[in-house]
């Protein structure tokens, strides 16, 4: 058998699960569509009441709420009650992960409010957001005033909050890093109650490196000030299709956006715009754009496509049609540009409702397309989600760049999914060591993509369900995600918590750097208070027992560290 051909696997015995999945499109057409239609309308006018309401208004809302959650958090009793949570749903996030720490007994704190845009200040070119803010609202807000966040997700529903804390990529990351390397100030309400701005530069510096992928864990943030960039009104894509084996498709991806001389902050050279999607082992389509002026775009001979009508194609089928009719050229309005796969939820759409790119379907009731996840989430019992924890992968692999063509035969052996979603980001080399760090001395390889302050990484992104699972065979979705961890454990890789993880503590820290994190958590009185980012993370039920617990054990390291005679 060669490297890259798939073990041979025996045939999967149907049980009544699978069924109920094969038919789970009937509940989604007649419950999920409509309420979650319903939702994004409400949200949507939401949104724009807040848009009419001045500066000084929205401020002295936020001063109030700001305010209530203080008092609320001082009302915790440490004796008594149970860790320091959000009171948001725990079928309300958009990610894969089950929040299951919810369960266990927690102290609740509503940060529900807190979903304005405050300011957008084109001085300083920052906007000002509150973290329940999402990636839809912003854009709404921003695009028509020839502005827009340096990276912006591609998914309406994803929300600064969960960005920042999480993770958040898009395809401007090749130049601006992630959404957190993005943000320029970080409002925080920590343990003690106490409200701190930090900054890179302030007092709370180490805070401020510290927050991005913490998952809330380090205090309550409240607001972010995140960098804005000038834009024009369309984007100007060209795709380019690749053909040849998984090391040529990504040798083609890599050329489309980083110059081989090493010219890699050259704004002439390098794309504003870049992801490539691996269609089959064989067959790709790398993407560029460029900001196009209104004037541009309309000039005889050009092409405006128009993606974000309901009846318009999914997006990854339209850019697979360049494989056919060969490289090409359109210009999409920027907007519609930014949220391109929010129709379809990338590909997933077609395993939620496996007609819904049929061109009746697009036209009749494409419209209240996307179903919204968290709706998705709240309309399956357990026996489904943990079908789908099985049967389905939804991972996200952060890996160098000069390894992508190593990840993919790596994905194509051990879960032959497909479509694979290539996107390129910065890792900034920083002062301190945070959380996610390039290759010691990466700089000194001068790889293509790299530059003495940053290492190129790509995001991996494997989402659908298996080709086992697709033909009926056998498939431990478990196991999978092991290897998928331990791979990329071995290759300086990162995997982005949203999803479910089947990482050990030893293995999560072995994946991720614990010292400033651990630092910061001590310094400003989050043991005791939040609970620790590997144990929000961890897979499974958390029984109050196992809070008090981790609550106790982290208590103790804490004291013990603090009691240490000096030398």
């Amino acid at each position: 058998m060669s490297d890259l051909e798939a073990p041979l696997r025996p045939k999967r015995k149907k049980i009544w699960v699978d069924y109920f999945v094969n038919f789970r499109w009937i509940i989604v057409i007649f419950v999920v569509l409509p309420i979650s239609f319903t939702l994004y309308f409400l949200t949507y006018l939401g949104d724009v009441r807040s848009e009419w309401k001045s500066y000084k208004t929205r401020q002295k809302e936020h001063d109030e709420n700001v305010k209530k959650v203080i008092k609320r958090l001082k009302q915790r009793n440490p004796s008594k009650d149970g860790l320091v949570c959000t009171a948001r749903k725990p079928w309300i996030a958009v990610g894969m992960r089950n929040v299951d720490y919810k369960r266990a007994r927690h102290f609740e704190v509503d940060l529900s409010a807190f979903r304005n845009v405050l300011e957008v200040d084109k001085e300083r070119m920052i906007a000002r957001c509150e973290p329940l803010v999402n990636m839809g609202q912003i854009t709404r807000v921003t695009v028509p005033m020839n502005l827009a966040l340096a990276v912006v997700a591609e998914l309406d529903d994803l929300t600064v909050g969960g960005l920042i804390n999480g993770y958040g990529i898009e395809g401007s990351s090749h130049k601006y890093g992630l959404f957190s390397d993005t943000v320029v100030a970080y409002e925080i309400i920590l343990a003690d109650g106490s409200l701190v701005r930090a900054t890179r530069d302030n007092e709370y510096c180490d805070l401020f490196h510290a927050i991005p992928w913490s998952q809330g864990t380090l205090g309550l943030l409240v607001a972010a000030e995140i960098k804005l960039i000038p834009v024009k009104e369309y984007m100007k894509l060209t795709y380019e299709p690749v053909v040849g084996n998984l090391k040529e498709l990504a040798q083609g991806y890599i050329d489309s956006f980083a110059p081989r001389d090493g010219d890699q902050d050259n704004d002439e050279k390098v794309p504003d715009f870049v992801e490539t999607m691996i269609y089959n082992p064989t067959e790709a389509v790398c993407m560029t754009g460029r900001y196009a002026s209104k004037e541009e775009a309309k000039k005889k001979g050009n092409k405006i496509n128009s993606v974000g009508w309901w009846f318009k194609p999914w997006f990854y089928q339209h850019a697979q049609t360049a494989l056919k009719k060969g490289k090409f050229v359109e210009y999409i309005p920027t907007r519609e540009y930014y949220h391109r796969h929010t129709r379809c939820l990338y590909w997933e759409g077609k395993l939620i409702l496996p007609f819904a790119d049929q061109c009746w379907f697009r036209f009749l009731l494409g419209w209240m397309m996307p179903p919204k996840v968290s709706l998705l989430k709240a309309t399956q019992g357990e026996a489904i989600r943990n079908y789908y924890h099985e049967m389905h992968v939804i991972q996200d692999m952060l890996v160098p760049l000069y390894k992508v063509g190593d990840a993919l035969e790596w994905v194509h052996r051990e879960m032959e999914v497909y479509p694979i979603w290539l996107c390129p980001h910065k890792l900034f080399k920083l002062p301190v060591k945070t959380m996610i760090y390039p290759e010691p001395g990466f700089e000194l390889q001068r790889r293509q993509g790299d530059t003495q302050t940053a290492q190129m990484y790509t995001d991996v992104g494997v989402y659908y369900a298996p080709g086992p699972v697709l033909r009926g065979e056998v498939f431990d979705g478990a196991e999978a995600v092991r290897k998928l961890e331990s791979w990329m454990i071995e290759n300086h890789g990162f995997q982005p918590q949203y999803a479910v993880s089947e990482l050990s503590e030893k293995n999560f820290w072995r994946m991720f750097d614990a010292g400033l994190y651990e630092q910061c958590r001590k310094k400003y009185g989050a043991v005791g208070t939040f609970m620790s980012v590997y144990y929000k993370s961890k897979k499974g039920r958390k029984t109050e027992k196992e809070v008090q617990e981790a609550e106790q054990a982290h208590l103790e390291t804490a004291y013990a560290e603090v009691d240490q005679p000096v030398d």
